[in-house]
């Protein structure tokens, strides 16, 4: 993991010279070209020349890089203020509505106070529990399509495709918005869940592709490859199906399927402090669960 430079705590570190020790750098670009694919094999290589714990000057960023399970550990307890704090990137503005989602929001109380609502209310044990029968459901469904395709062929040895199906297993988990969506071959639901599958996909993407600008301030009025351009149309489609979800909770309120979802959680929270809880904080919430579990969950899995 890597911590940027936004933060006081390695500011002052980079003042006082007092970094961890760090490769060879190149004026302006820093490491930036030792970062090659696959990058955590990459980073793997450099912790074996240079420690567990190393430093790396990403254009105007410095990041602290700790691949020591112990020291991770350390940062995570001990130090877990100063690590709170994630860079603000430029699409953050976006993805994050501004930087107010969990993901996203500066150390505070706004940040605690999502932590609690995350932690104690829709990923508490007991809203786990509630929602236990359709992750059981869906583990049927996913194991009985793959018992059909290997029964349906003669050979001895089958190969399955499995990210498509483990992609649909994930998107039908309902804890997020109540409802199945069929992107297999299905009929019911197929277009909207296409439409939800290709927004992560893009969302994605988005996240792996970086802005030159973050790294370079510099250059940041320049929109390479239509980075901006794309990101802008991007958060305008996501944010107009996350509110047509809200709409959707509101208009079904009492649906028993839709009250436990982390969608009429936050819709209960709105109506006690309206103030607080708009639809933009909720959507921002939506969003950050549409970046951090979908795509995670299927790539683990698989």
């Amino acid at each position: 993991m890597a911590y940027s430079s936004f933060h006081p705590y390695y500011q002052a570190l980079a003042w006082n010279k007092n970094l961890p020790p760090s490769p060879f750098a190149l004026p302006s670009l820093g490491h930036l070209h030792l970062l090659k694919e696959p990058l955590h094999r990459c980073i793997f290589t450099l912790s074996q020349n240079h420690g567990p714990i190393f430093s790396l000057q990403l254009g105007s960023r410095l990041a602290v890089v700790v691949s020591s399970p112990s020291a991770v550990e350390e940062c995570f307890t001990k130090n877990e203020i100063i690590s709170a704090n994630r860079p603000l990137f430029w699409a953050g503005k976006y993805v994050g509505y501004n930087y107010i989602n969990v993901g996203l929001a500066p150390y505070g109380d706004h940040w605690r106070n999502l932590r609690r609502i995350f932690r104690h209310e829709i990923l508490s044990p007991t809203c786990l529990k509630l929602s236990s029968a359709i992750r059981m459901d869906e583990a049927r469904i996913l194991l009985t399509k793959l018992y059909n395709v290997v029964s349906s062929q003669d050979d001895s040895f089958v190969k399955v495709k499995l990210k498509p199906m483990l992609s649909e297993f994930t998107f039908n988990i309902r804890i997020f918005a109540g409802k199945q969506y069929n992107i297999g071959e299905q009929v019911t639901g197929k277009l909207e869940g296409k439409r939800l599958q290709k927004l992560v996909e893009d969302l994605f993407q988005m996240g792996v592709s970086g802005n030159v600008g973050d790294f370079f301030p510099s250059l940041q009025w320049i929109d390479f490859q239509g980075f901006k351009k794309n990101t802008v149309r991007l958060f305008k489609e996501t944010d107009a199906f996350l509110q047509d979800l809200i709409d959707e909770h509101r208009m079904n309120k009492g649906d028993f399927e839709r009250e436990s979802t982390m969608i009429s959680h936050l819709l209960s929270l709105q109506e006690s402090q309206p103030q607080y809880y708009t639809d933009q904080n909720i959507k921002a919430q939506m969003m950050d669960m549409l970046n951090a579990s979908i795509d995670t969950i299927m790539s683990t899995v698989e």
